[in-house]
């Protein structure tokens, strides 16, 4: 649970409800405890009628969130004690919430998004990046699956760049986000106490329109250095639908010489990747891709990710990146008698495992 205290802060300011992550110790990263404390919160705003629109931020400058709080997860796939899944059940029904919310919902995001804080922003109308945004889904590397989400809304962004970020878990600059479409807008890191002073005076009534506009004066252009640089190279590897072909065609690309140095360190990322992430990753991005619906997608993260708990590959990548951080997995599924699961066979329905509920 949660080791600094208020580590959410609901308050209500002007006309917005704020609901501020305030645990920078540990990089705004979410557990239990802050997740049912953002959905007292937005509930409670929701039904203020003084309310005009809420604001998401974070404390501190190093990181919006860099997404859930990995040890609480794999210490309670340890003990098998329902906390890992009560916190991914609530979690992804808290997303279904500010995905429909009836007021508009903004999301300030500065430093770190990833994971679980990529999910806080990118089902929104309204997405604020500063300029130091660094955006990450980097779950390959940990054993474990781009979810919150991920896989409705990767698999959709143009030039295969969403699958680029979910098979290789690479970060990227803020202008990349914003031109791949995971941003509506940057707004520098010094103009943003006045963004957030100007969205303080709407008041009741103001729509999504208003808060556009309202940004939309206070943002600035930024560049996209990898998509500039690479994209064409990016698509043309990730676009294929299977990860033999991808790595094929990014071997195929070493004497290139504007795409060949970029090729053969992102084919060296996948190499480093968890076997069994990779495959259940580009399964769920298949079947992402032709979900109707955010949720539809979250039930079937749910089950992929309480099934991660019985997969060795998700407690040595925790292991290798949180705990000892040597960096050095060995992935227990590279081994030569790994077999890899059917995607209906890991997304079956699990009777003691009930899946998330949404409105």
């Amino acid at each position: 649970m949660s080791e600094d205290p208020g580590t959410i802060v609901p308050t209500r300011e002007g006309g917005a409800g704020v609901i501020r992550l305030s645990r920078p110790k540990a990089l705004n990263a979410l557990d239990l405890d802050m997740v049912r404390a953002m959905r007292a919160a937005l509930d409670g705003f929701l039904r203020d009628p003084d309310v005009a629109l809420l604001i998401l931020e974070a404390t501190g400058d190093r990181a919006f969130c860099a997404g859930g709080d990995i040890r609480a997860v794999i210490a309670s796939g340890r003990a098998r004690d329902g906390i890992a899944e009560a916190f991914w059940r609530e979690e992804y029904e808290l997303l279904s919430q500010l995905s429909r919310s009836a007021k508009p919902v903004v999301a300030l995001a500065d430093g770190i998004v990833m994971g679980g804080g990529a999910g806080l922003v990118m089902h929104l109308r309204h997405r604020v990046a500063s300029e130091r945004v660094r955006f990450a889904m980097p779950e390959v590397g940990i054993g474990f699956l781009p979810d919150v989400g991920a896989t409705f809304v990767l698999p959709r962004l143009a030039g295969a760049f969403g699958r680029y970020l979910a098979l290789t878990g690479e970060a990227v600059e803020a202008g990349d986000a914003l031109a791949a479409g995971l941003f509506d807008r940057c707004v520098p890191s010094n103009r943003m106490p006045a963004l957030r002073g100007a969205l303080l005076a709407l008041r009741p009534g103001a729509d999504h329109a208003a808060v556009d506009r309202i940004v939309a004066d206070h943002a600035d252009d930024l560049n996209a250095p990898l998509l500039g640089q690479y994209g064409t190279a990016i698509e043309d590897a990730f676009a294929h639908a299977e990860l033999a072909a991808i790595e094929e065609t990014l071997a195929a690309m070493a004497d290139d010489p504007v795409h060949g140095a970029f090729a053969a360190r992102t084919l060296a990322t996948m190499r480093g990747r968890s076997p069994w992430s990779l495959a259940l990753t580009n399964a769920l991005l298949k079947a992402g891709s032709g979900s109707r619906t955010l949720e539809e997608c979250l039930s079937r993260e749910f089950r992929a990710a309480c099934a991660c708990l019985d997969v060795e590959d998700f407690y040595e990548g925790v292991r290798a990146a949180v705990i000892d951080k040597d960096r050095k997995p060995a992935w227990p599924s590279r081994g030569a008698d790994w077999r890899q699961p059917g995607l209906d066979e890991i997304l079956a329905e699990h009777p003691g495992r009930p899946d998330p509920v949404f409105a």
